[in-house]
């Protein structure tokens, strides 16, 4: 297995793959088409003026309040307050927030669910007109965009994506020399023969937890390599008789349930949360963990910049094409925000300054999104960053990329994949009855609508 020692210098992204990375959702379902404006004028105008931009983001992703202090430095008169919640509590508290008389001015919004048709989001459109948007791939703000009847990947634009993400595998390089794995896998069965020669050797394989749900990527990224994408972006898009009831995604929640049986998970994978699953890697325990590009520098840290590789789930078959979760992390405009134009101004600062830009690689790991032409942010030669960004291209490149299962409806991740999940990694319920719960719960959510 080759170790890369991480060089002293920076080294800018390769035209290339900057071209593919930059791109990241640019083959995403979705198009350019914008609904009909609403009425009033936006200003693209710096703020003026003593102001504070109120935040409500997600705990664990600290690049706002980098983002924030570089701002502040360029716009001394511009203040933030930023909160921050777990996902769990944003996901259930996030229509009262933005209801509430003291709403923020931006807020983390993963999933948009009635929000809109409730009237609390501000209608984006005249902000992509006024900043020329249309200049970003059509993907990057496709799954922020929503239809009147409740389609996504159309119709008018409500979020907008800092950074964009893809999803992988994160392997100890320590550990895997140490049961004999000379190399990442190329296949699915190269992993299953990579986790039972782990579980051979007395190593955990896989490390991650159900508690919060986190385990989605595992099952996510099994699905994902057996059938049409395209199926289950129509699911996560609410396109009308989408269904989860797919070969493809029995195989995937089969599997999944086949590794928890043969111990290649935590024994106590369900009281095990995001946060503890990362530190747990990162502390050396597990061959892999599936996670995101946002916490390449989190694993660097960790294990030690050269100890760990992060890869694309591999394909079912040798040759096939990537397949992987990414979507821009996602923020909305509430419609009782009191500094809308500015807090528009500075999501545009985000896509458009070189400084932050680099800030957004940096923290993240992610594609920093925004026009393909615009300046790249460079990463040091050897990081899990240079690694996650490359990741990005293969995807771009093979028109893989597809949202988070999670992201469905607003209530599925907490009222049917977390919970039902914890019961098919313990045998108390089949892959068919899972997957039959799921639907329910997904035409039952979006009938609400």
């Amino acid at each position: 297995m080759k170790i890369n020692k991480r060089a002293s210098r920076a080294l800018a992204v390769t035209a290339g793959v900057a071209a593919a990375l930059l791109a990241v959702t640019g083959c995403a379902p979705g198009n350019n088409t914008v609904a009909a404006q609403p009425t009033g004028t936006v200003s693209t105008a710096a703020p003026t003026g003593d102001i504070t931009i109120k935040i409500m983001d997600e705990t664990g992703f600290p690049v706002t309040s980098n983002l924030t202090d570089e701002f502040t430095k360029q716009y001394p008169n511009v203040k933030f307050d930023i909160t921050r919640d777990s996902f769990q509590n944003l996901l259930a508290n996030t229509p009262r927030l933005l209801a509430g008389a003291d709403a923020p001015d931006l807020i983390r919004q993963s999933t948009i669910g009635t929000t809109v048709k409730d009237g609390l989001l501000t209608n984006l459109d005249p902000y992509f007109n006024a900043y020329g948007w249309n200049k970003f791939s059509a993907g990057q703000l496709a799954g922020g965009r929503i239809t009147a009847d409740g389609v996504r990947g159309e119709g008018s634009l409500y979020q907008f994506g800092i950074g964009f993400s893809v999803t992988g595998l994160y392997m100890n390089k320590t550990i895997a020399g140490q049961v004999g794995i000379t190399g990442m896998p190329a296949t699915l069965d190269e992993l299953e023969a990579d986790l039972a020669k782990a579980k051979a050797a007395g190593v955990l394989p896989i490390q991650t937890g159900m508690q919060d749900g986190v385990g989605t990527f595992v099952l996510q990224a099994l699905i994902n390599q057996y059938g049409d994408k395209q199926k289950l972006i129509d699911w996560m898009f609410n396109k009308p008789g989408a269904t989860i009831n797919t070969d493809a995604a029995l195989q995937g929640a089969t599997k999944f349930q086949d590794w928890a049986k043969a111990g290649y998970l935590p024994p106590d994978v369900n009281a095990i949360n995001y946060t503890t699953m990362v530190s747990n890697f990162t502390s050396g325990q597990g061959l892999f963990m599936w996670d995101g590009n946002w916490d390449a520098a989190n694993v660097d840290k960790g294990l030690g910049t050269g100890n760990a590789e992060f890869v694309l789930m591999p394909p079912a078959t040798a040759g096939g094409k990537h397949v992987a979760m990414g979507a821009g992390n996602t923020f909305t405009i509430p419609a009782k925000s009191k500094n809308a134009d500015a807090t528009a101004f500075f999501l545009n600062w985000i896509a458009t300054n070189d400084k932050a830009r680099q800030i957004v690689v940096d923290v993240t790991g992610s594609s920093p999104g925004g026009d393909p032409t615009a300046a790249l942010p460079t990463v040091a030669s050897g990081s899990l960053i240079e690694a996650a960004l490359a990741n990005s291209a293969k995807v771009a490149a093979d028109d893989g990329f597809v949202d988070f299962m999670a992201n469905s409806t607003a209530g599925i991740y907490q009222g049917s994949l977390q919970p039902n999940e914890q019961l098919l990694l313990t045998d108390k319920m089949t892959p068919a009855d899972f997957l039959t719960a799921t639907q329910a719960f997904y035409e039952k959510d979006l009938a609400a609508k």
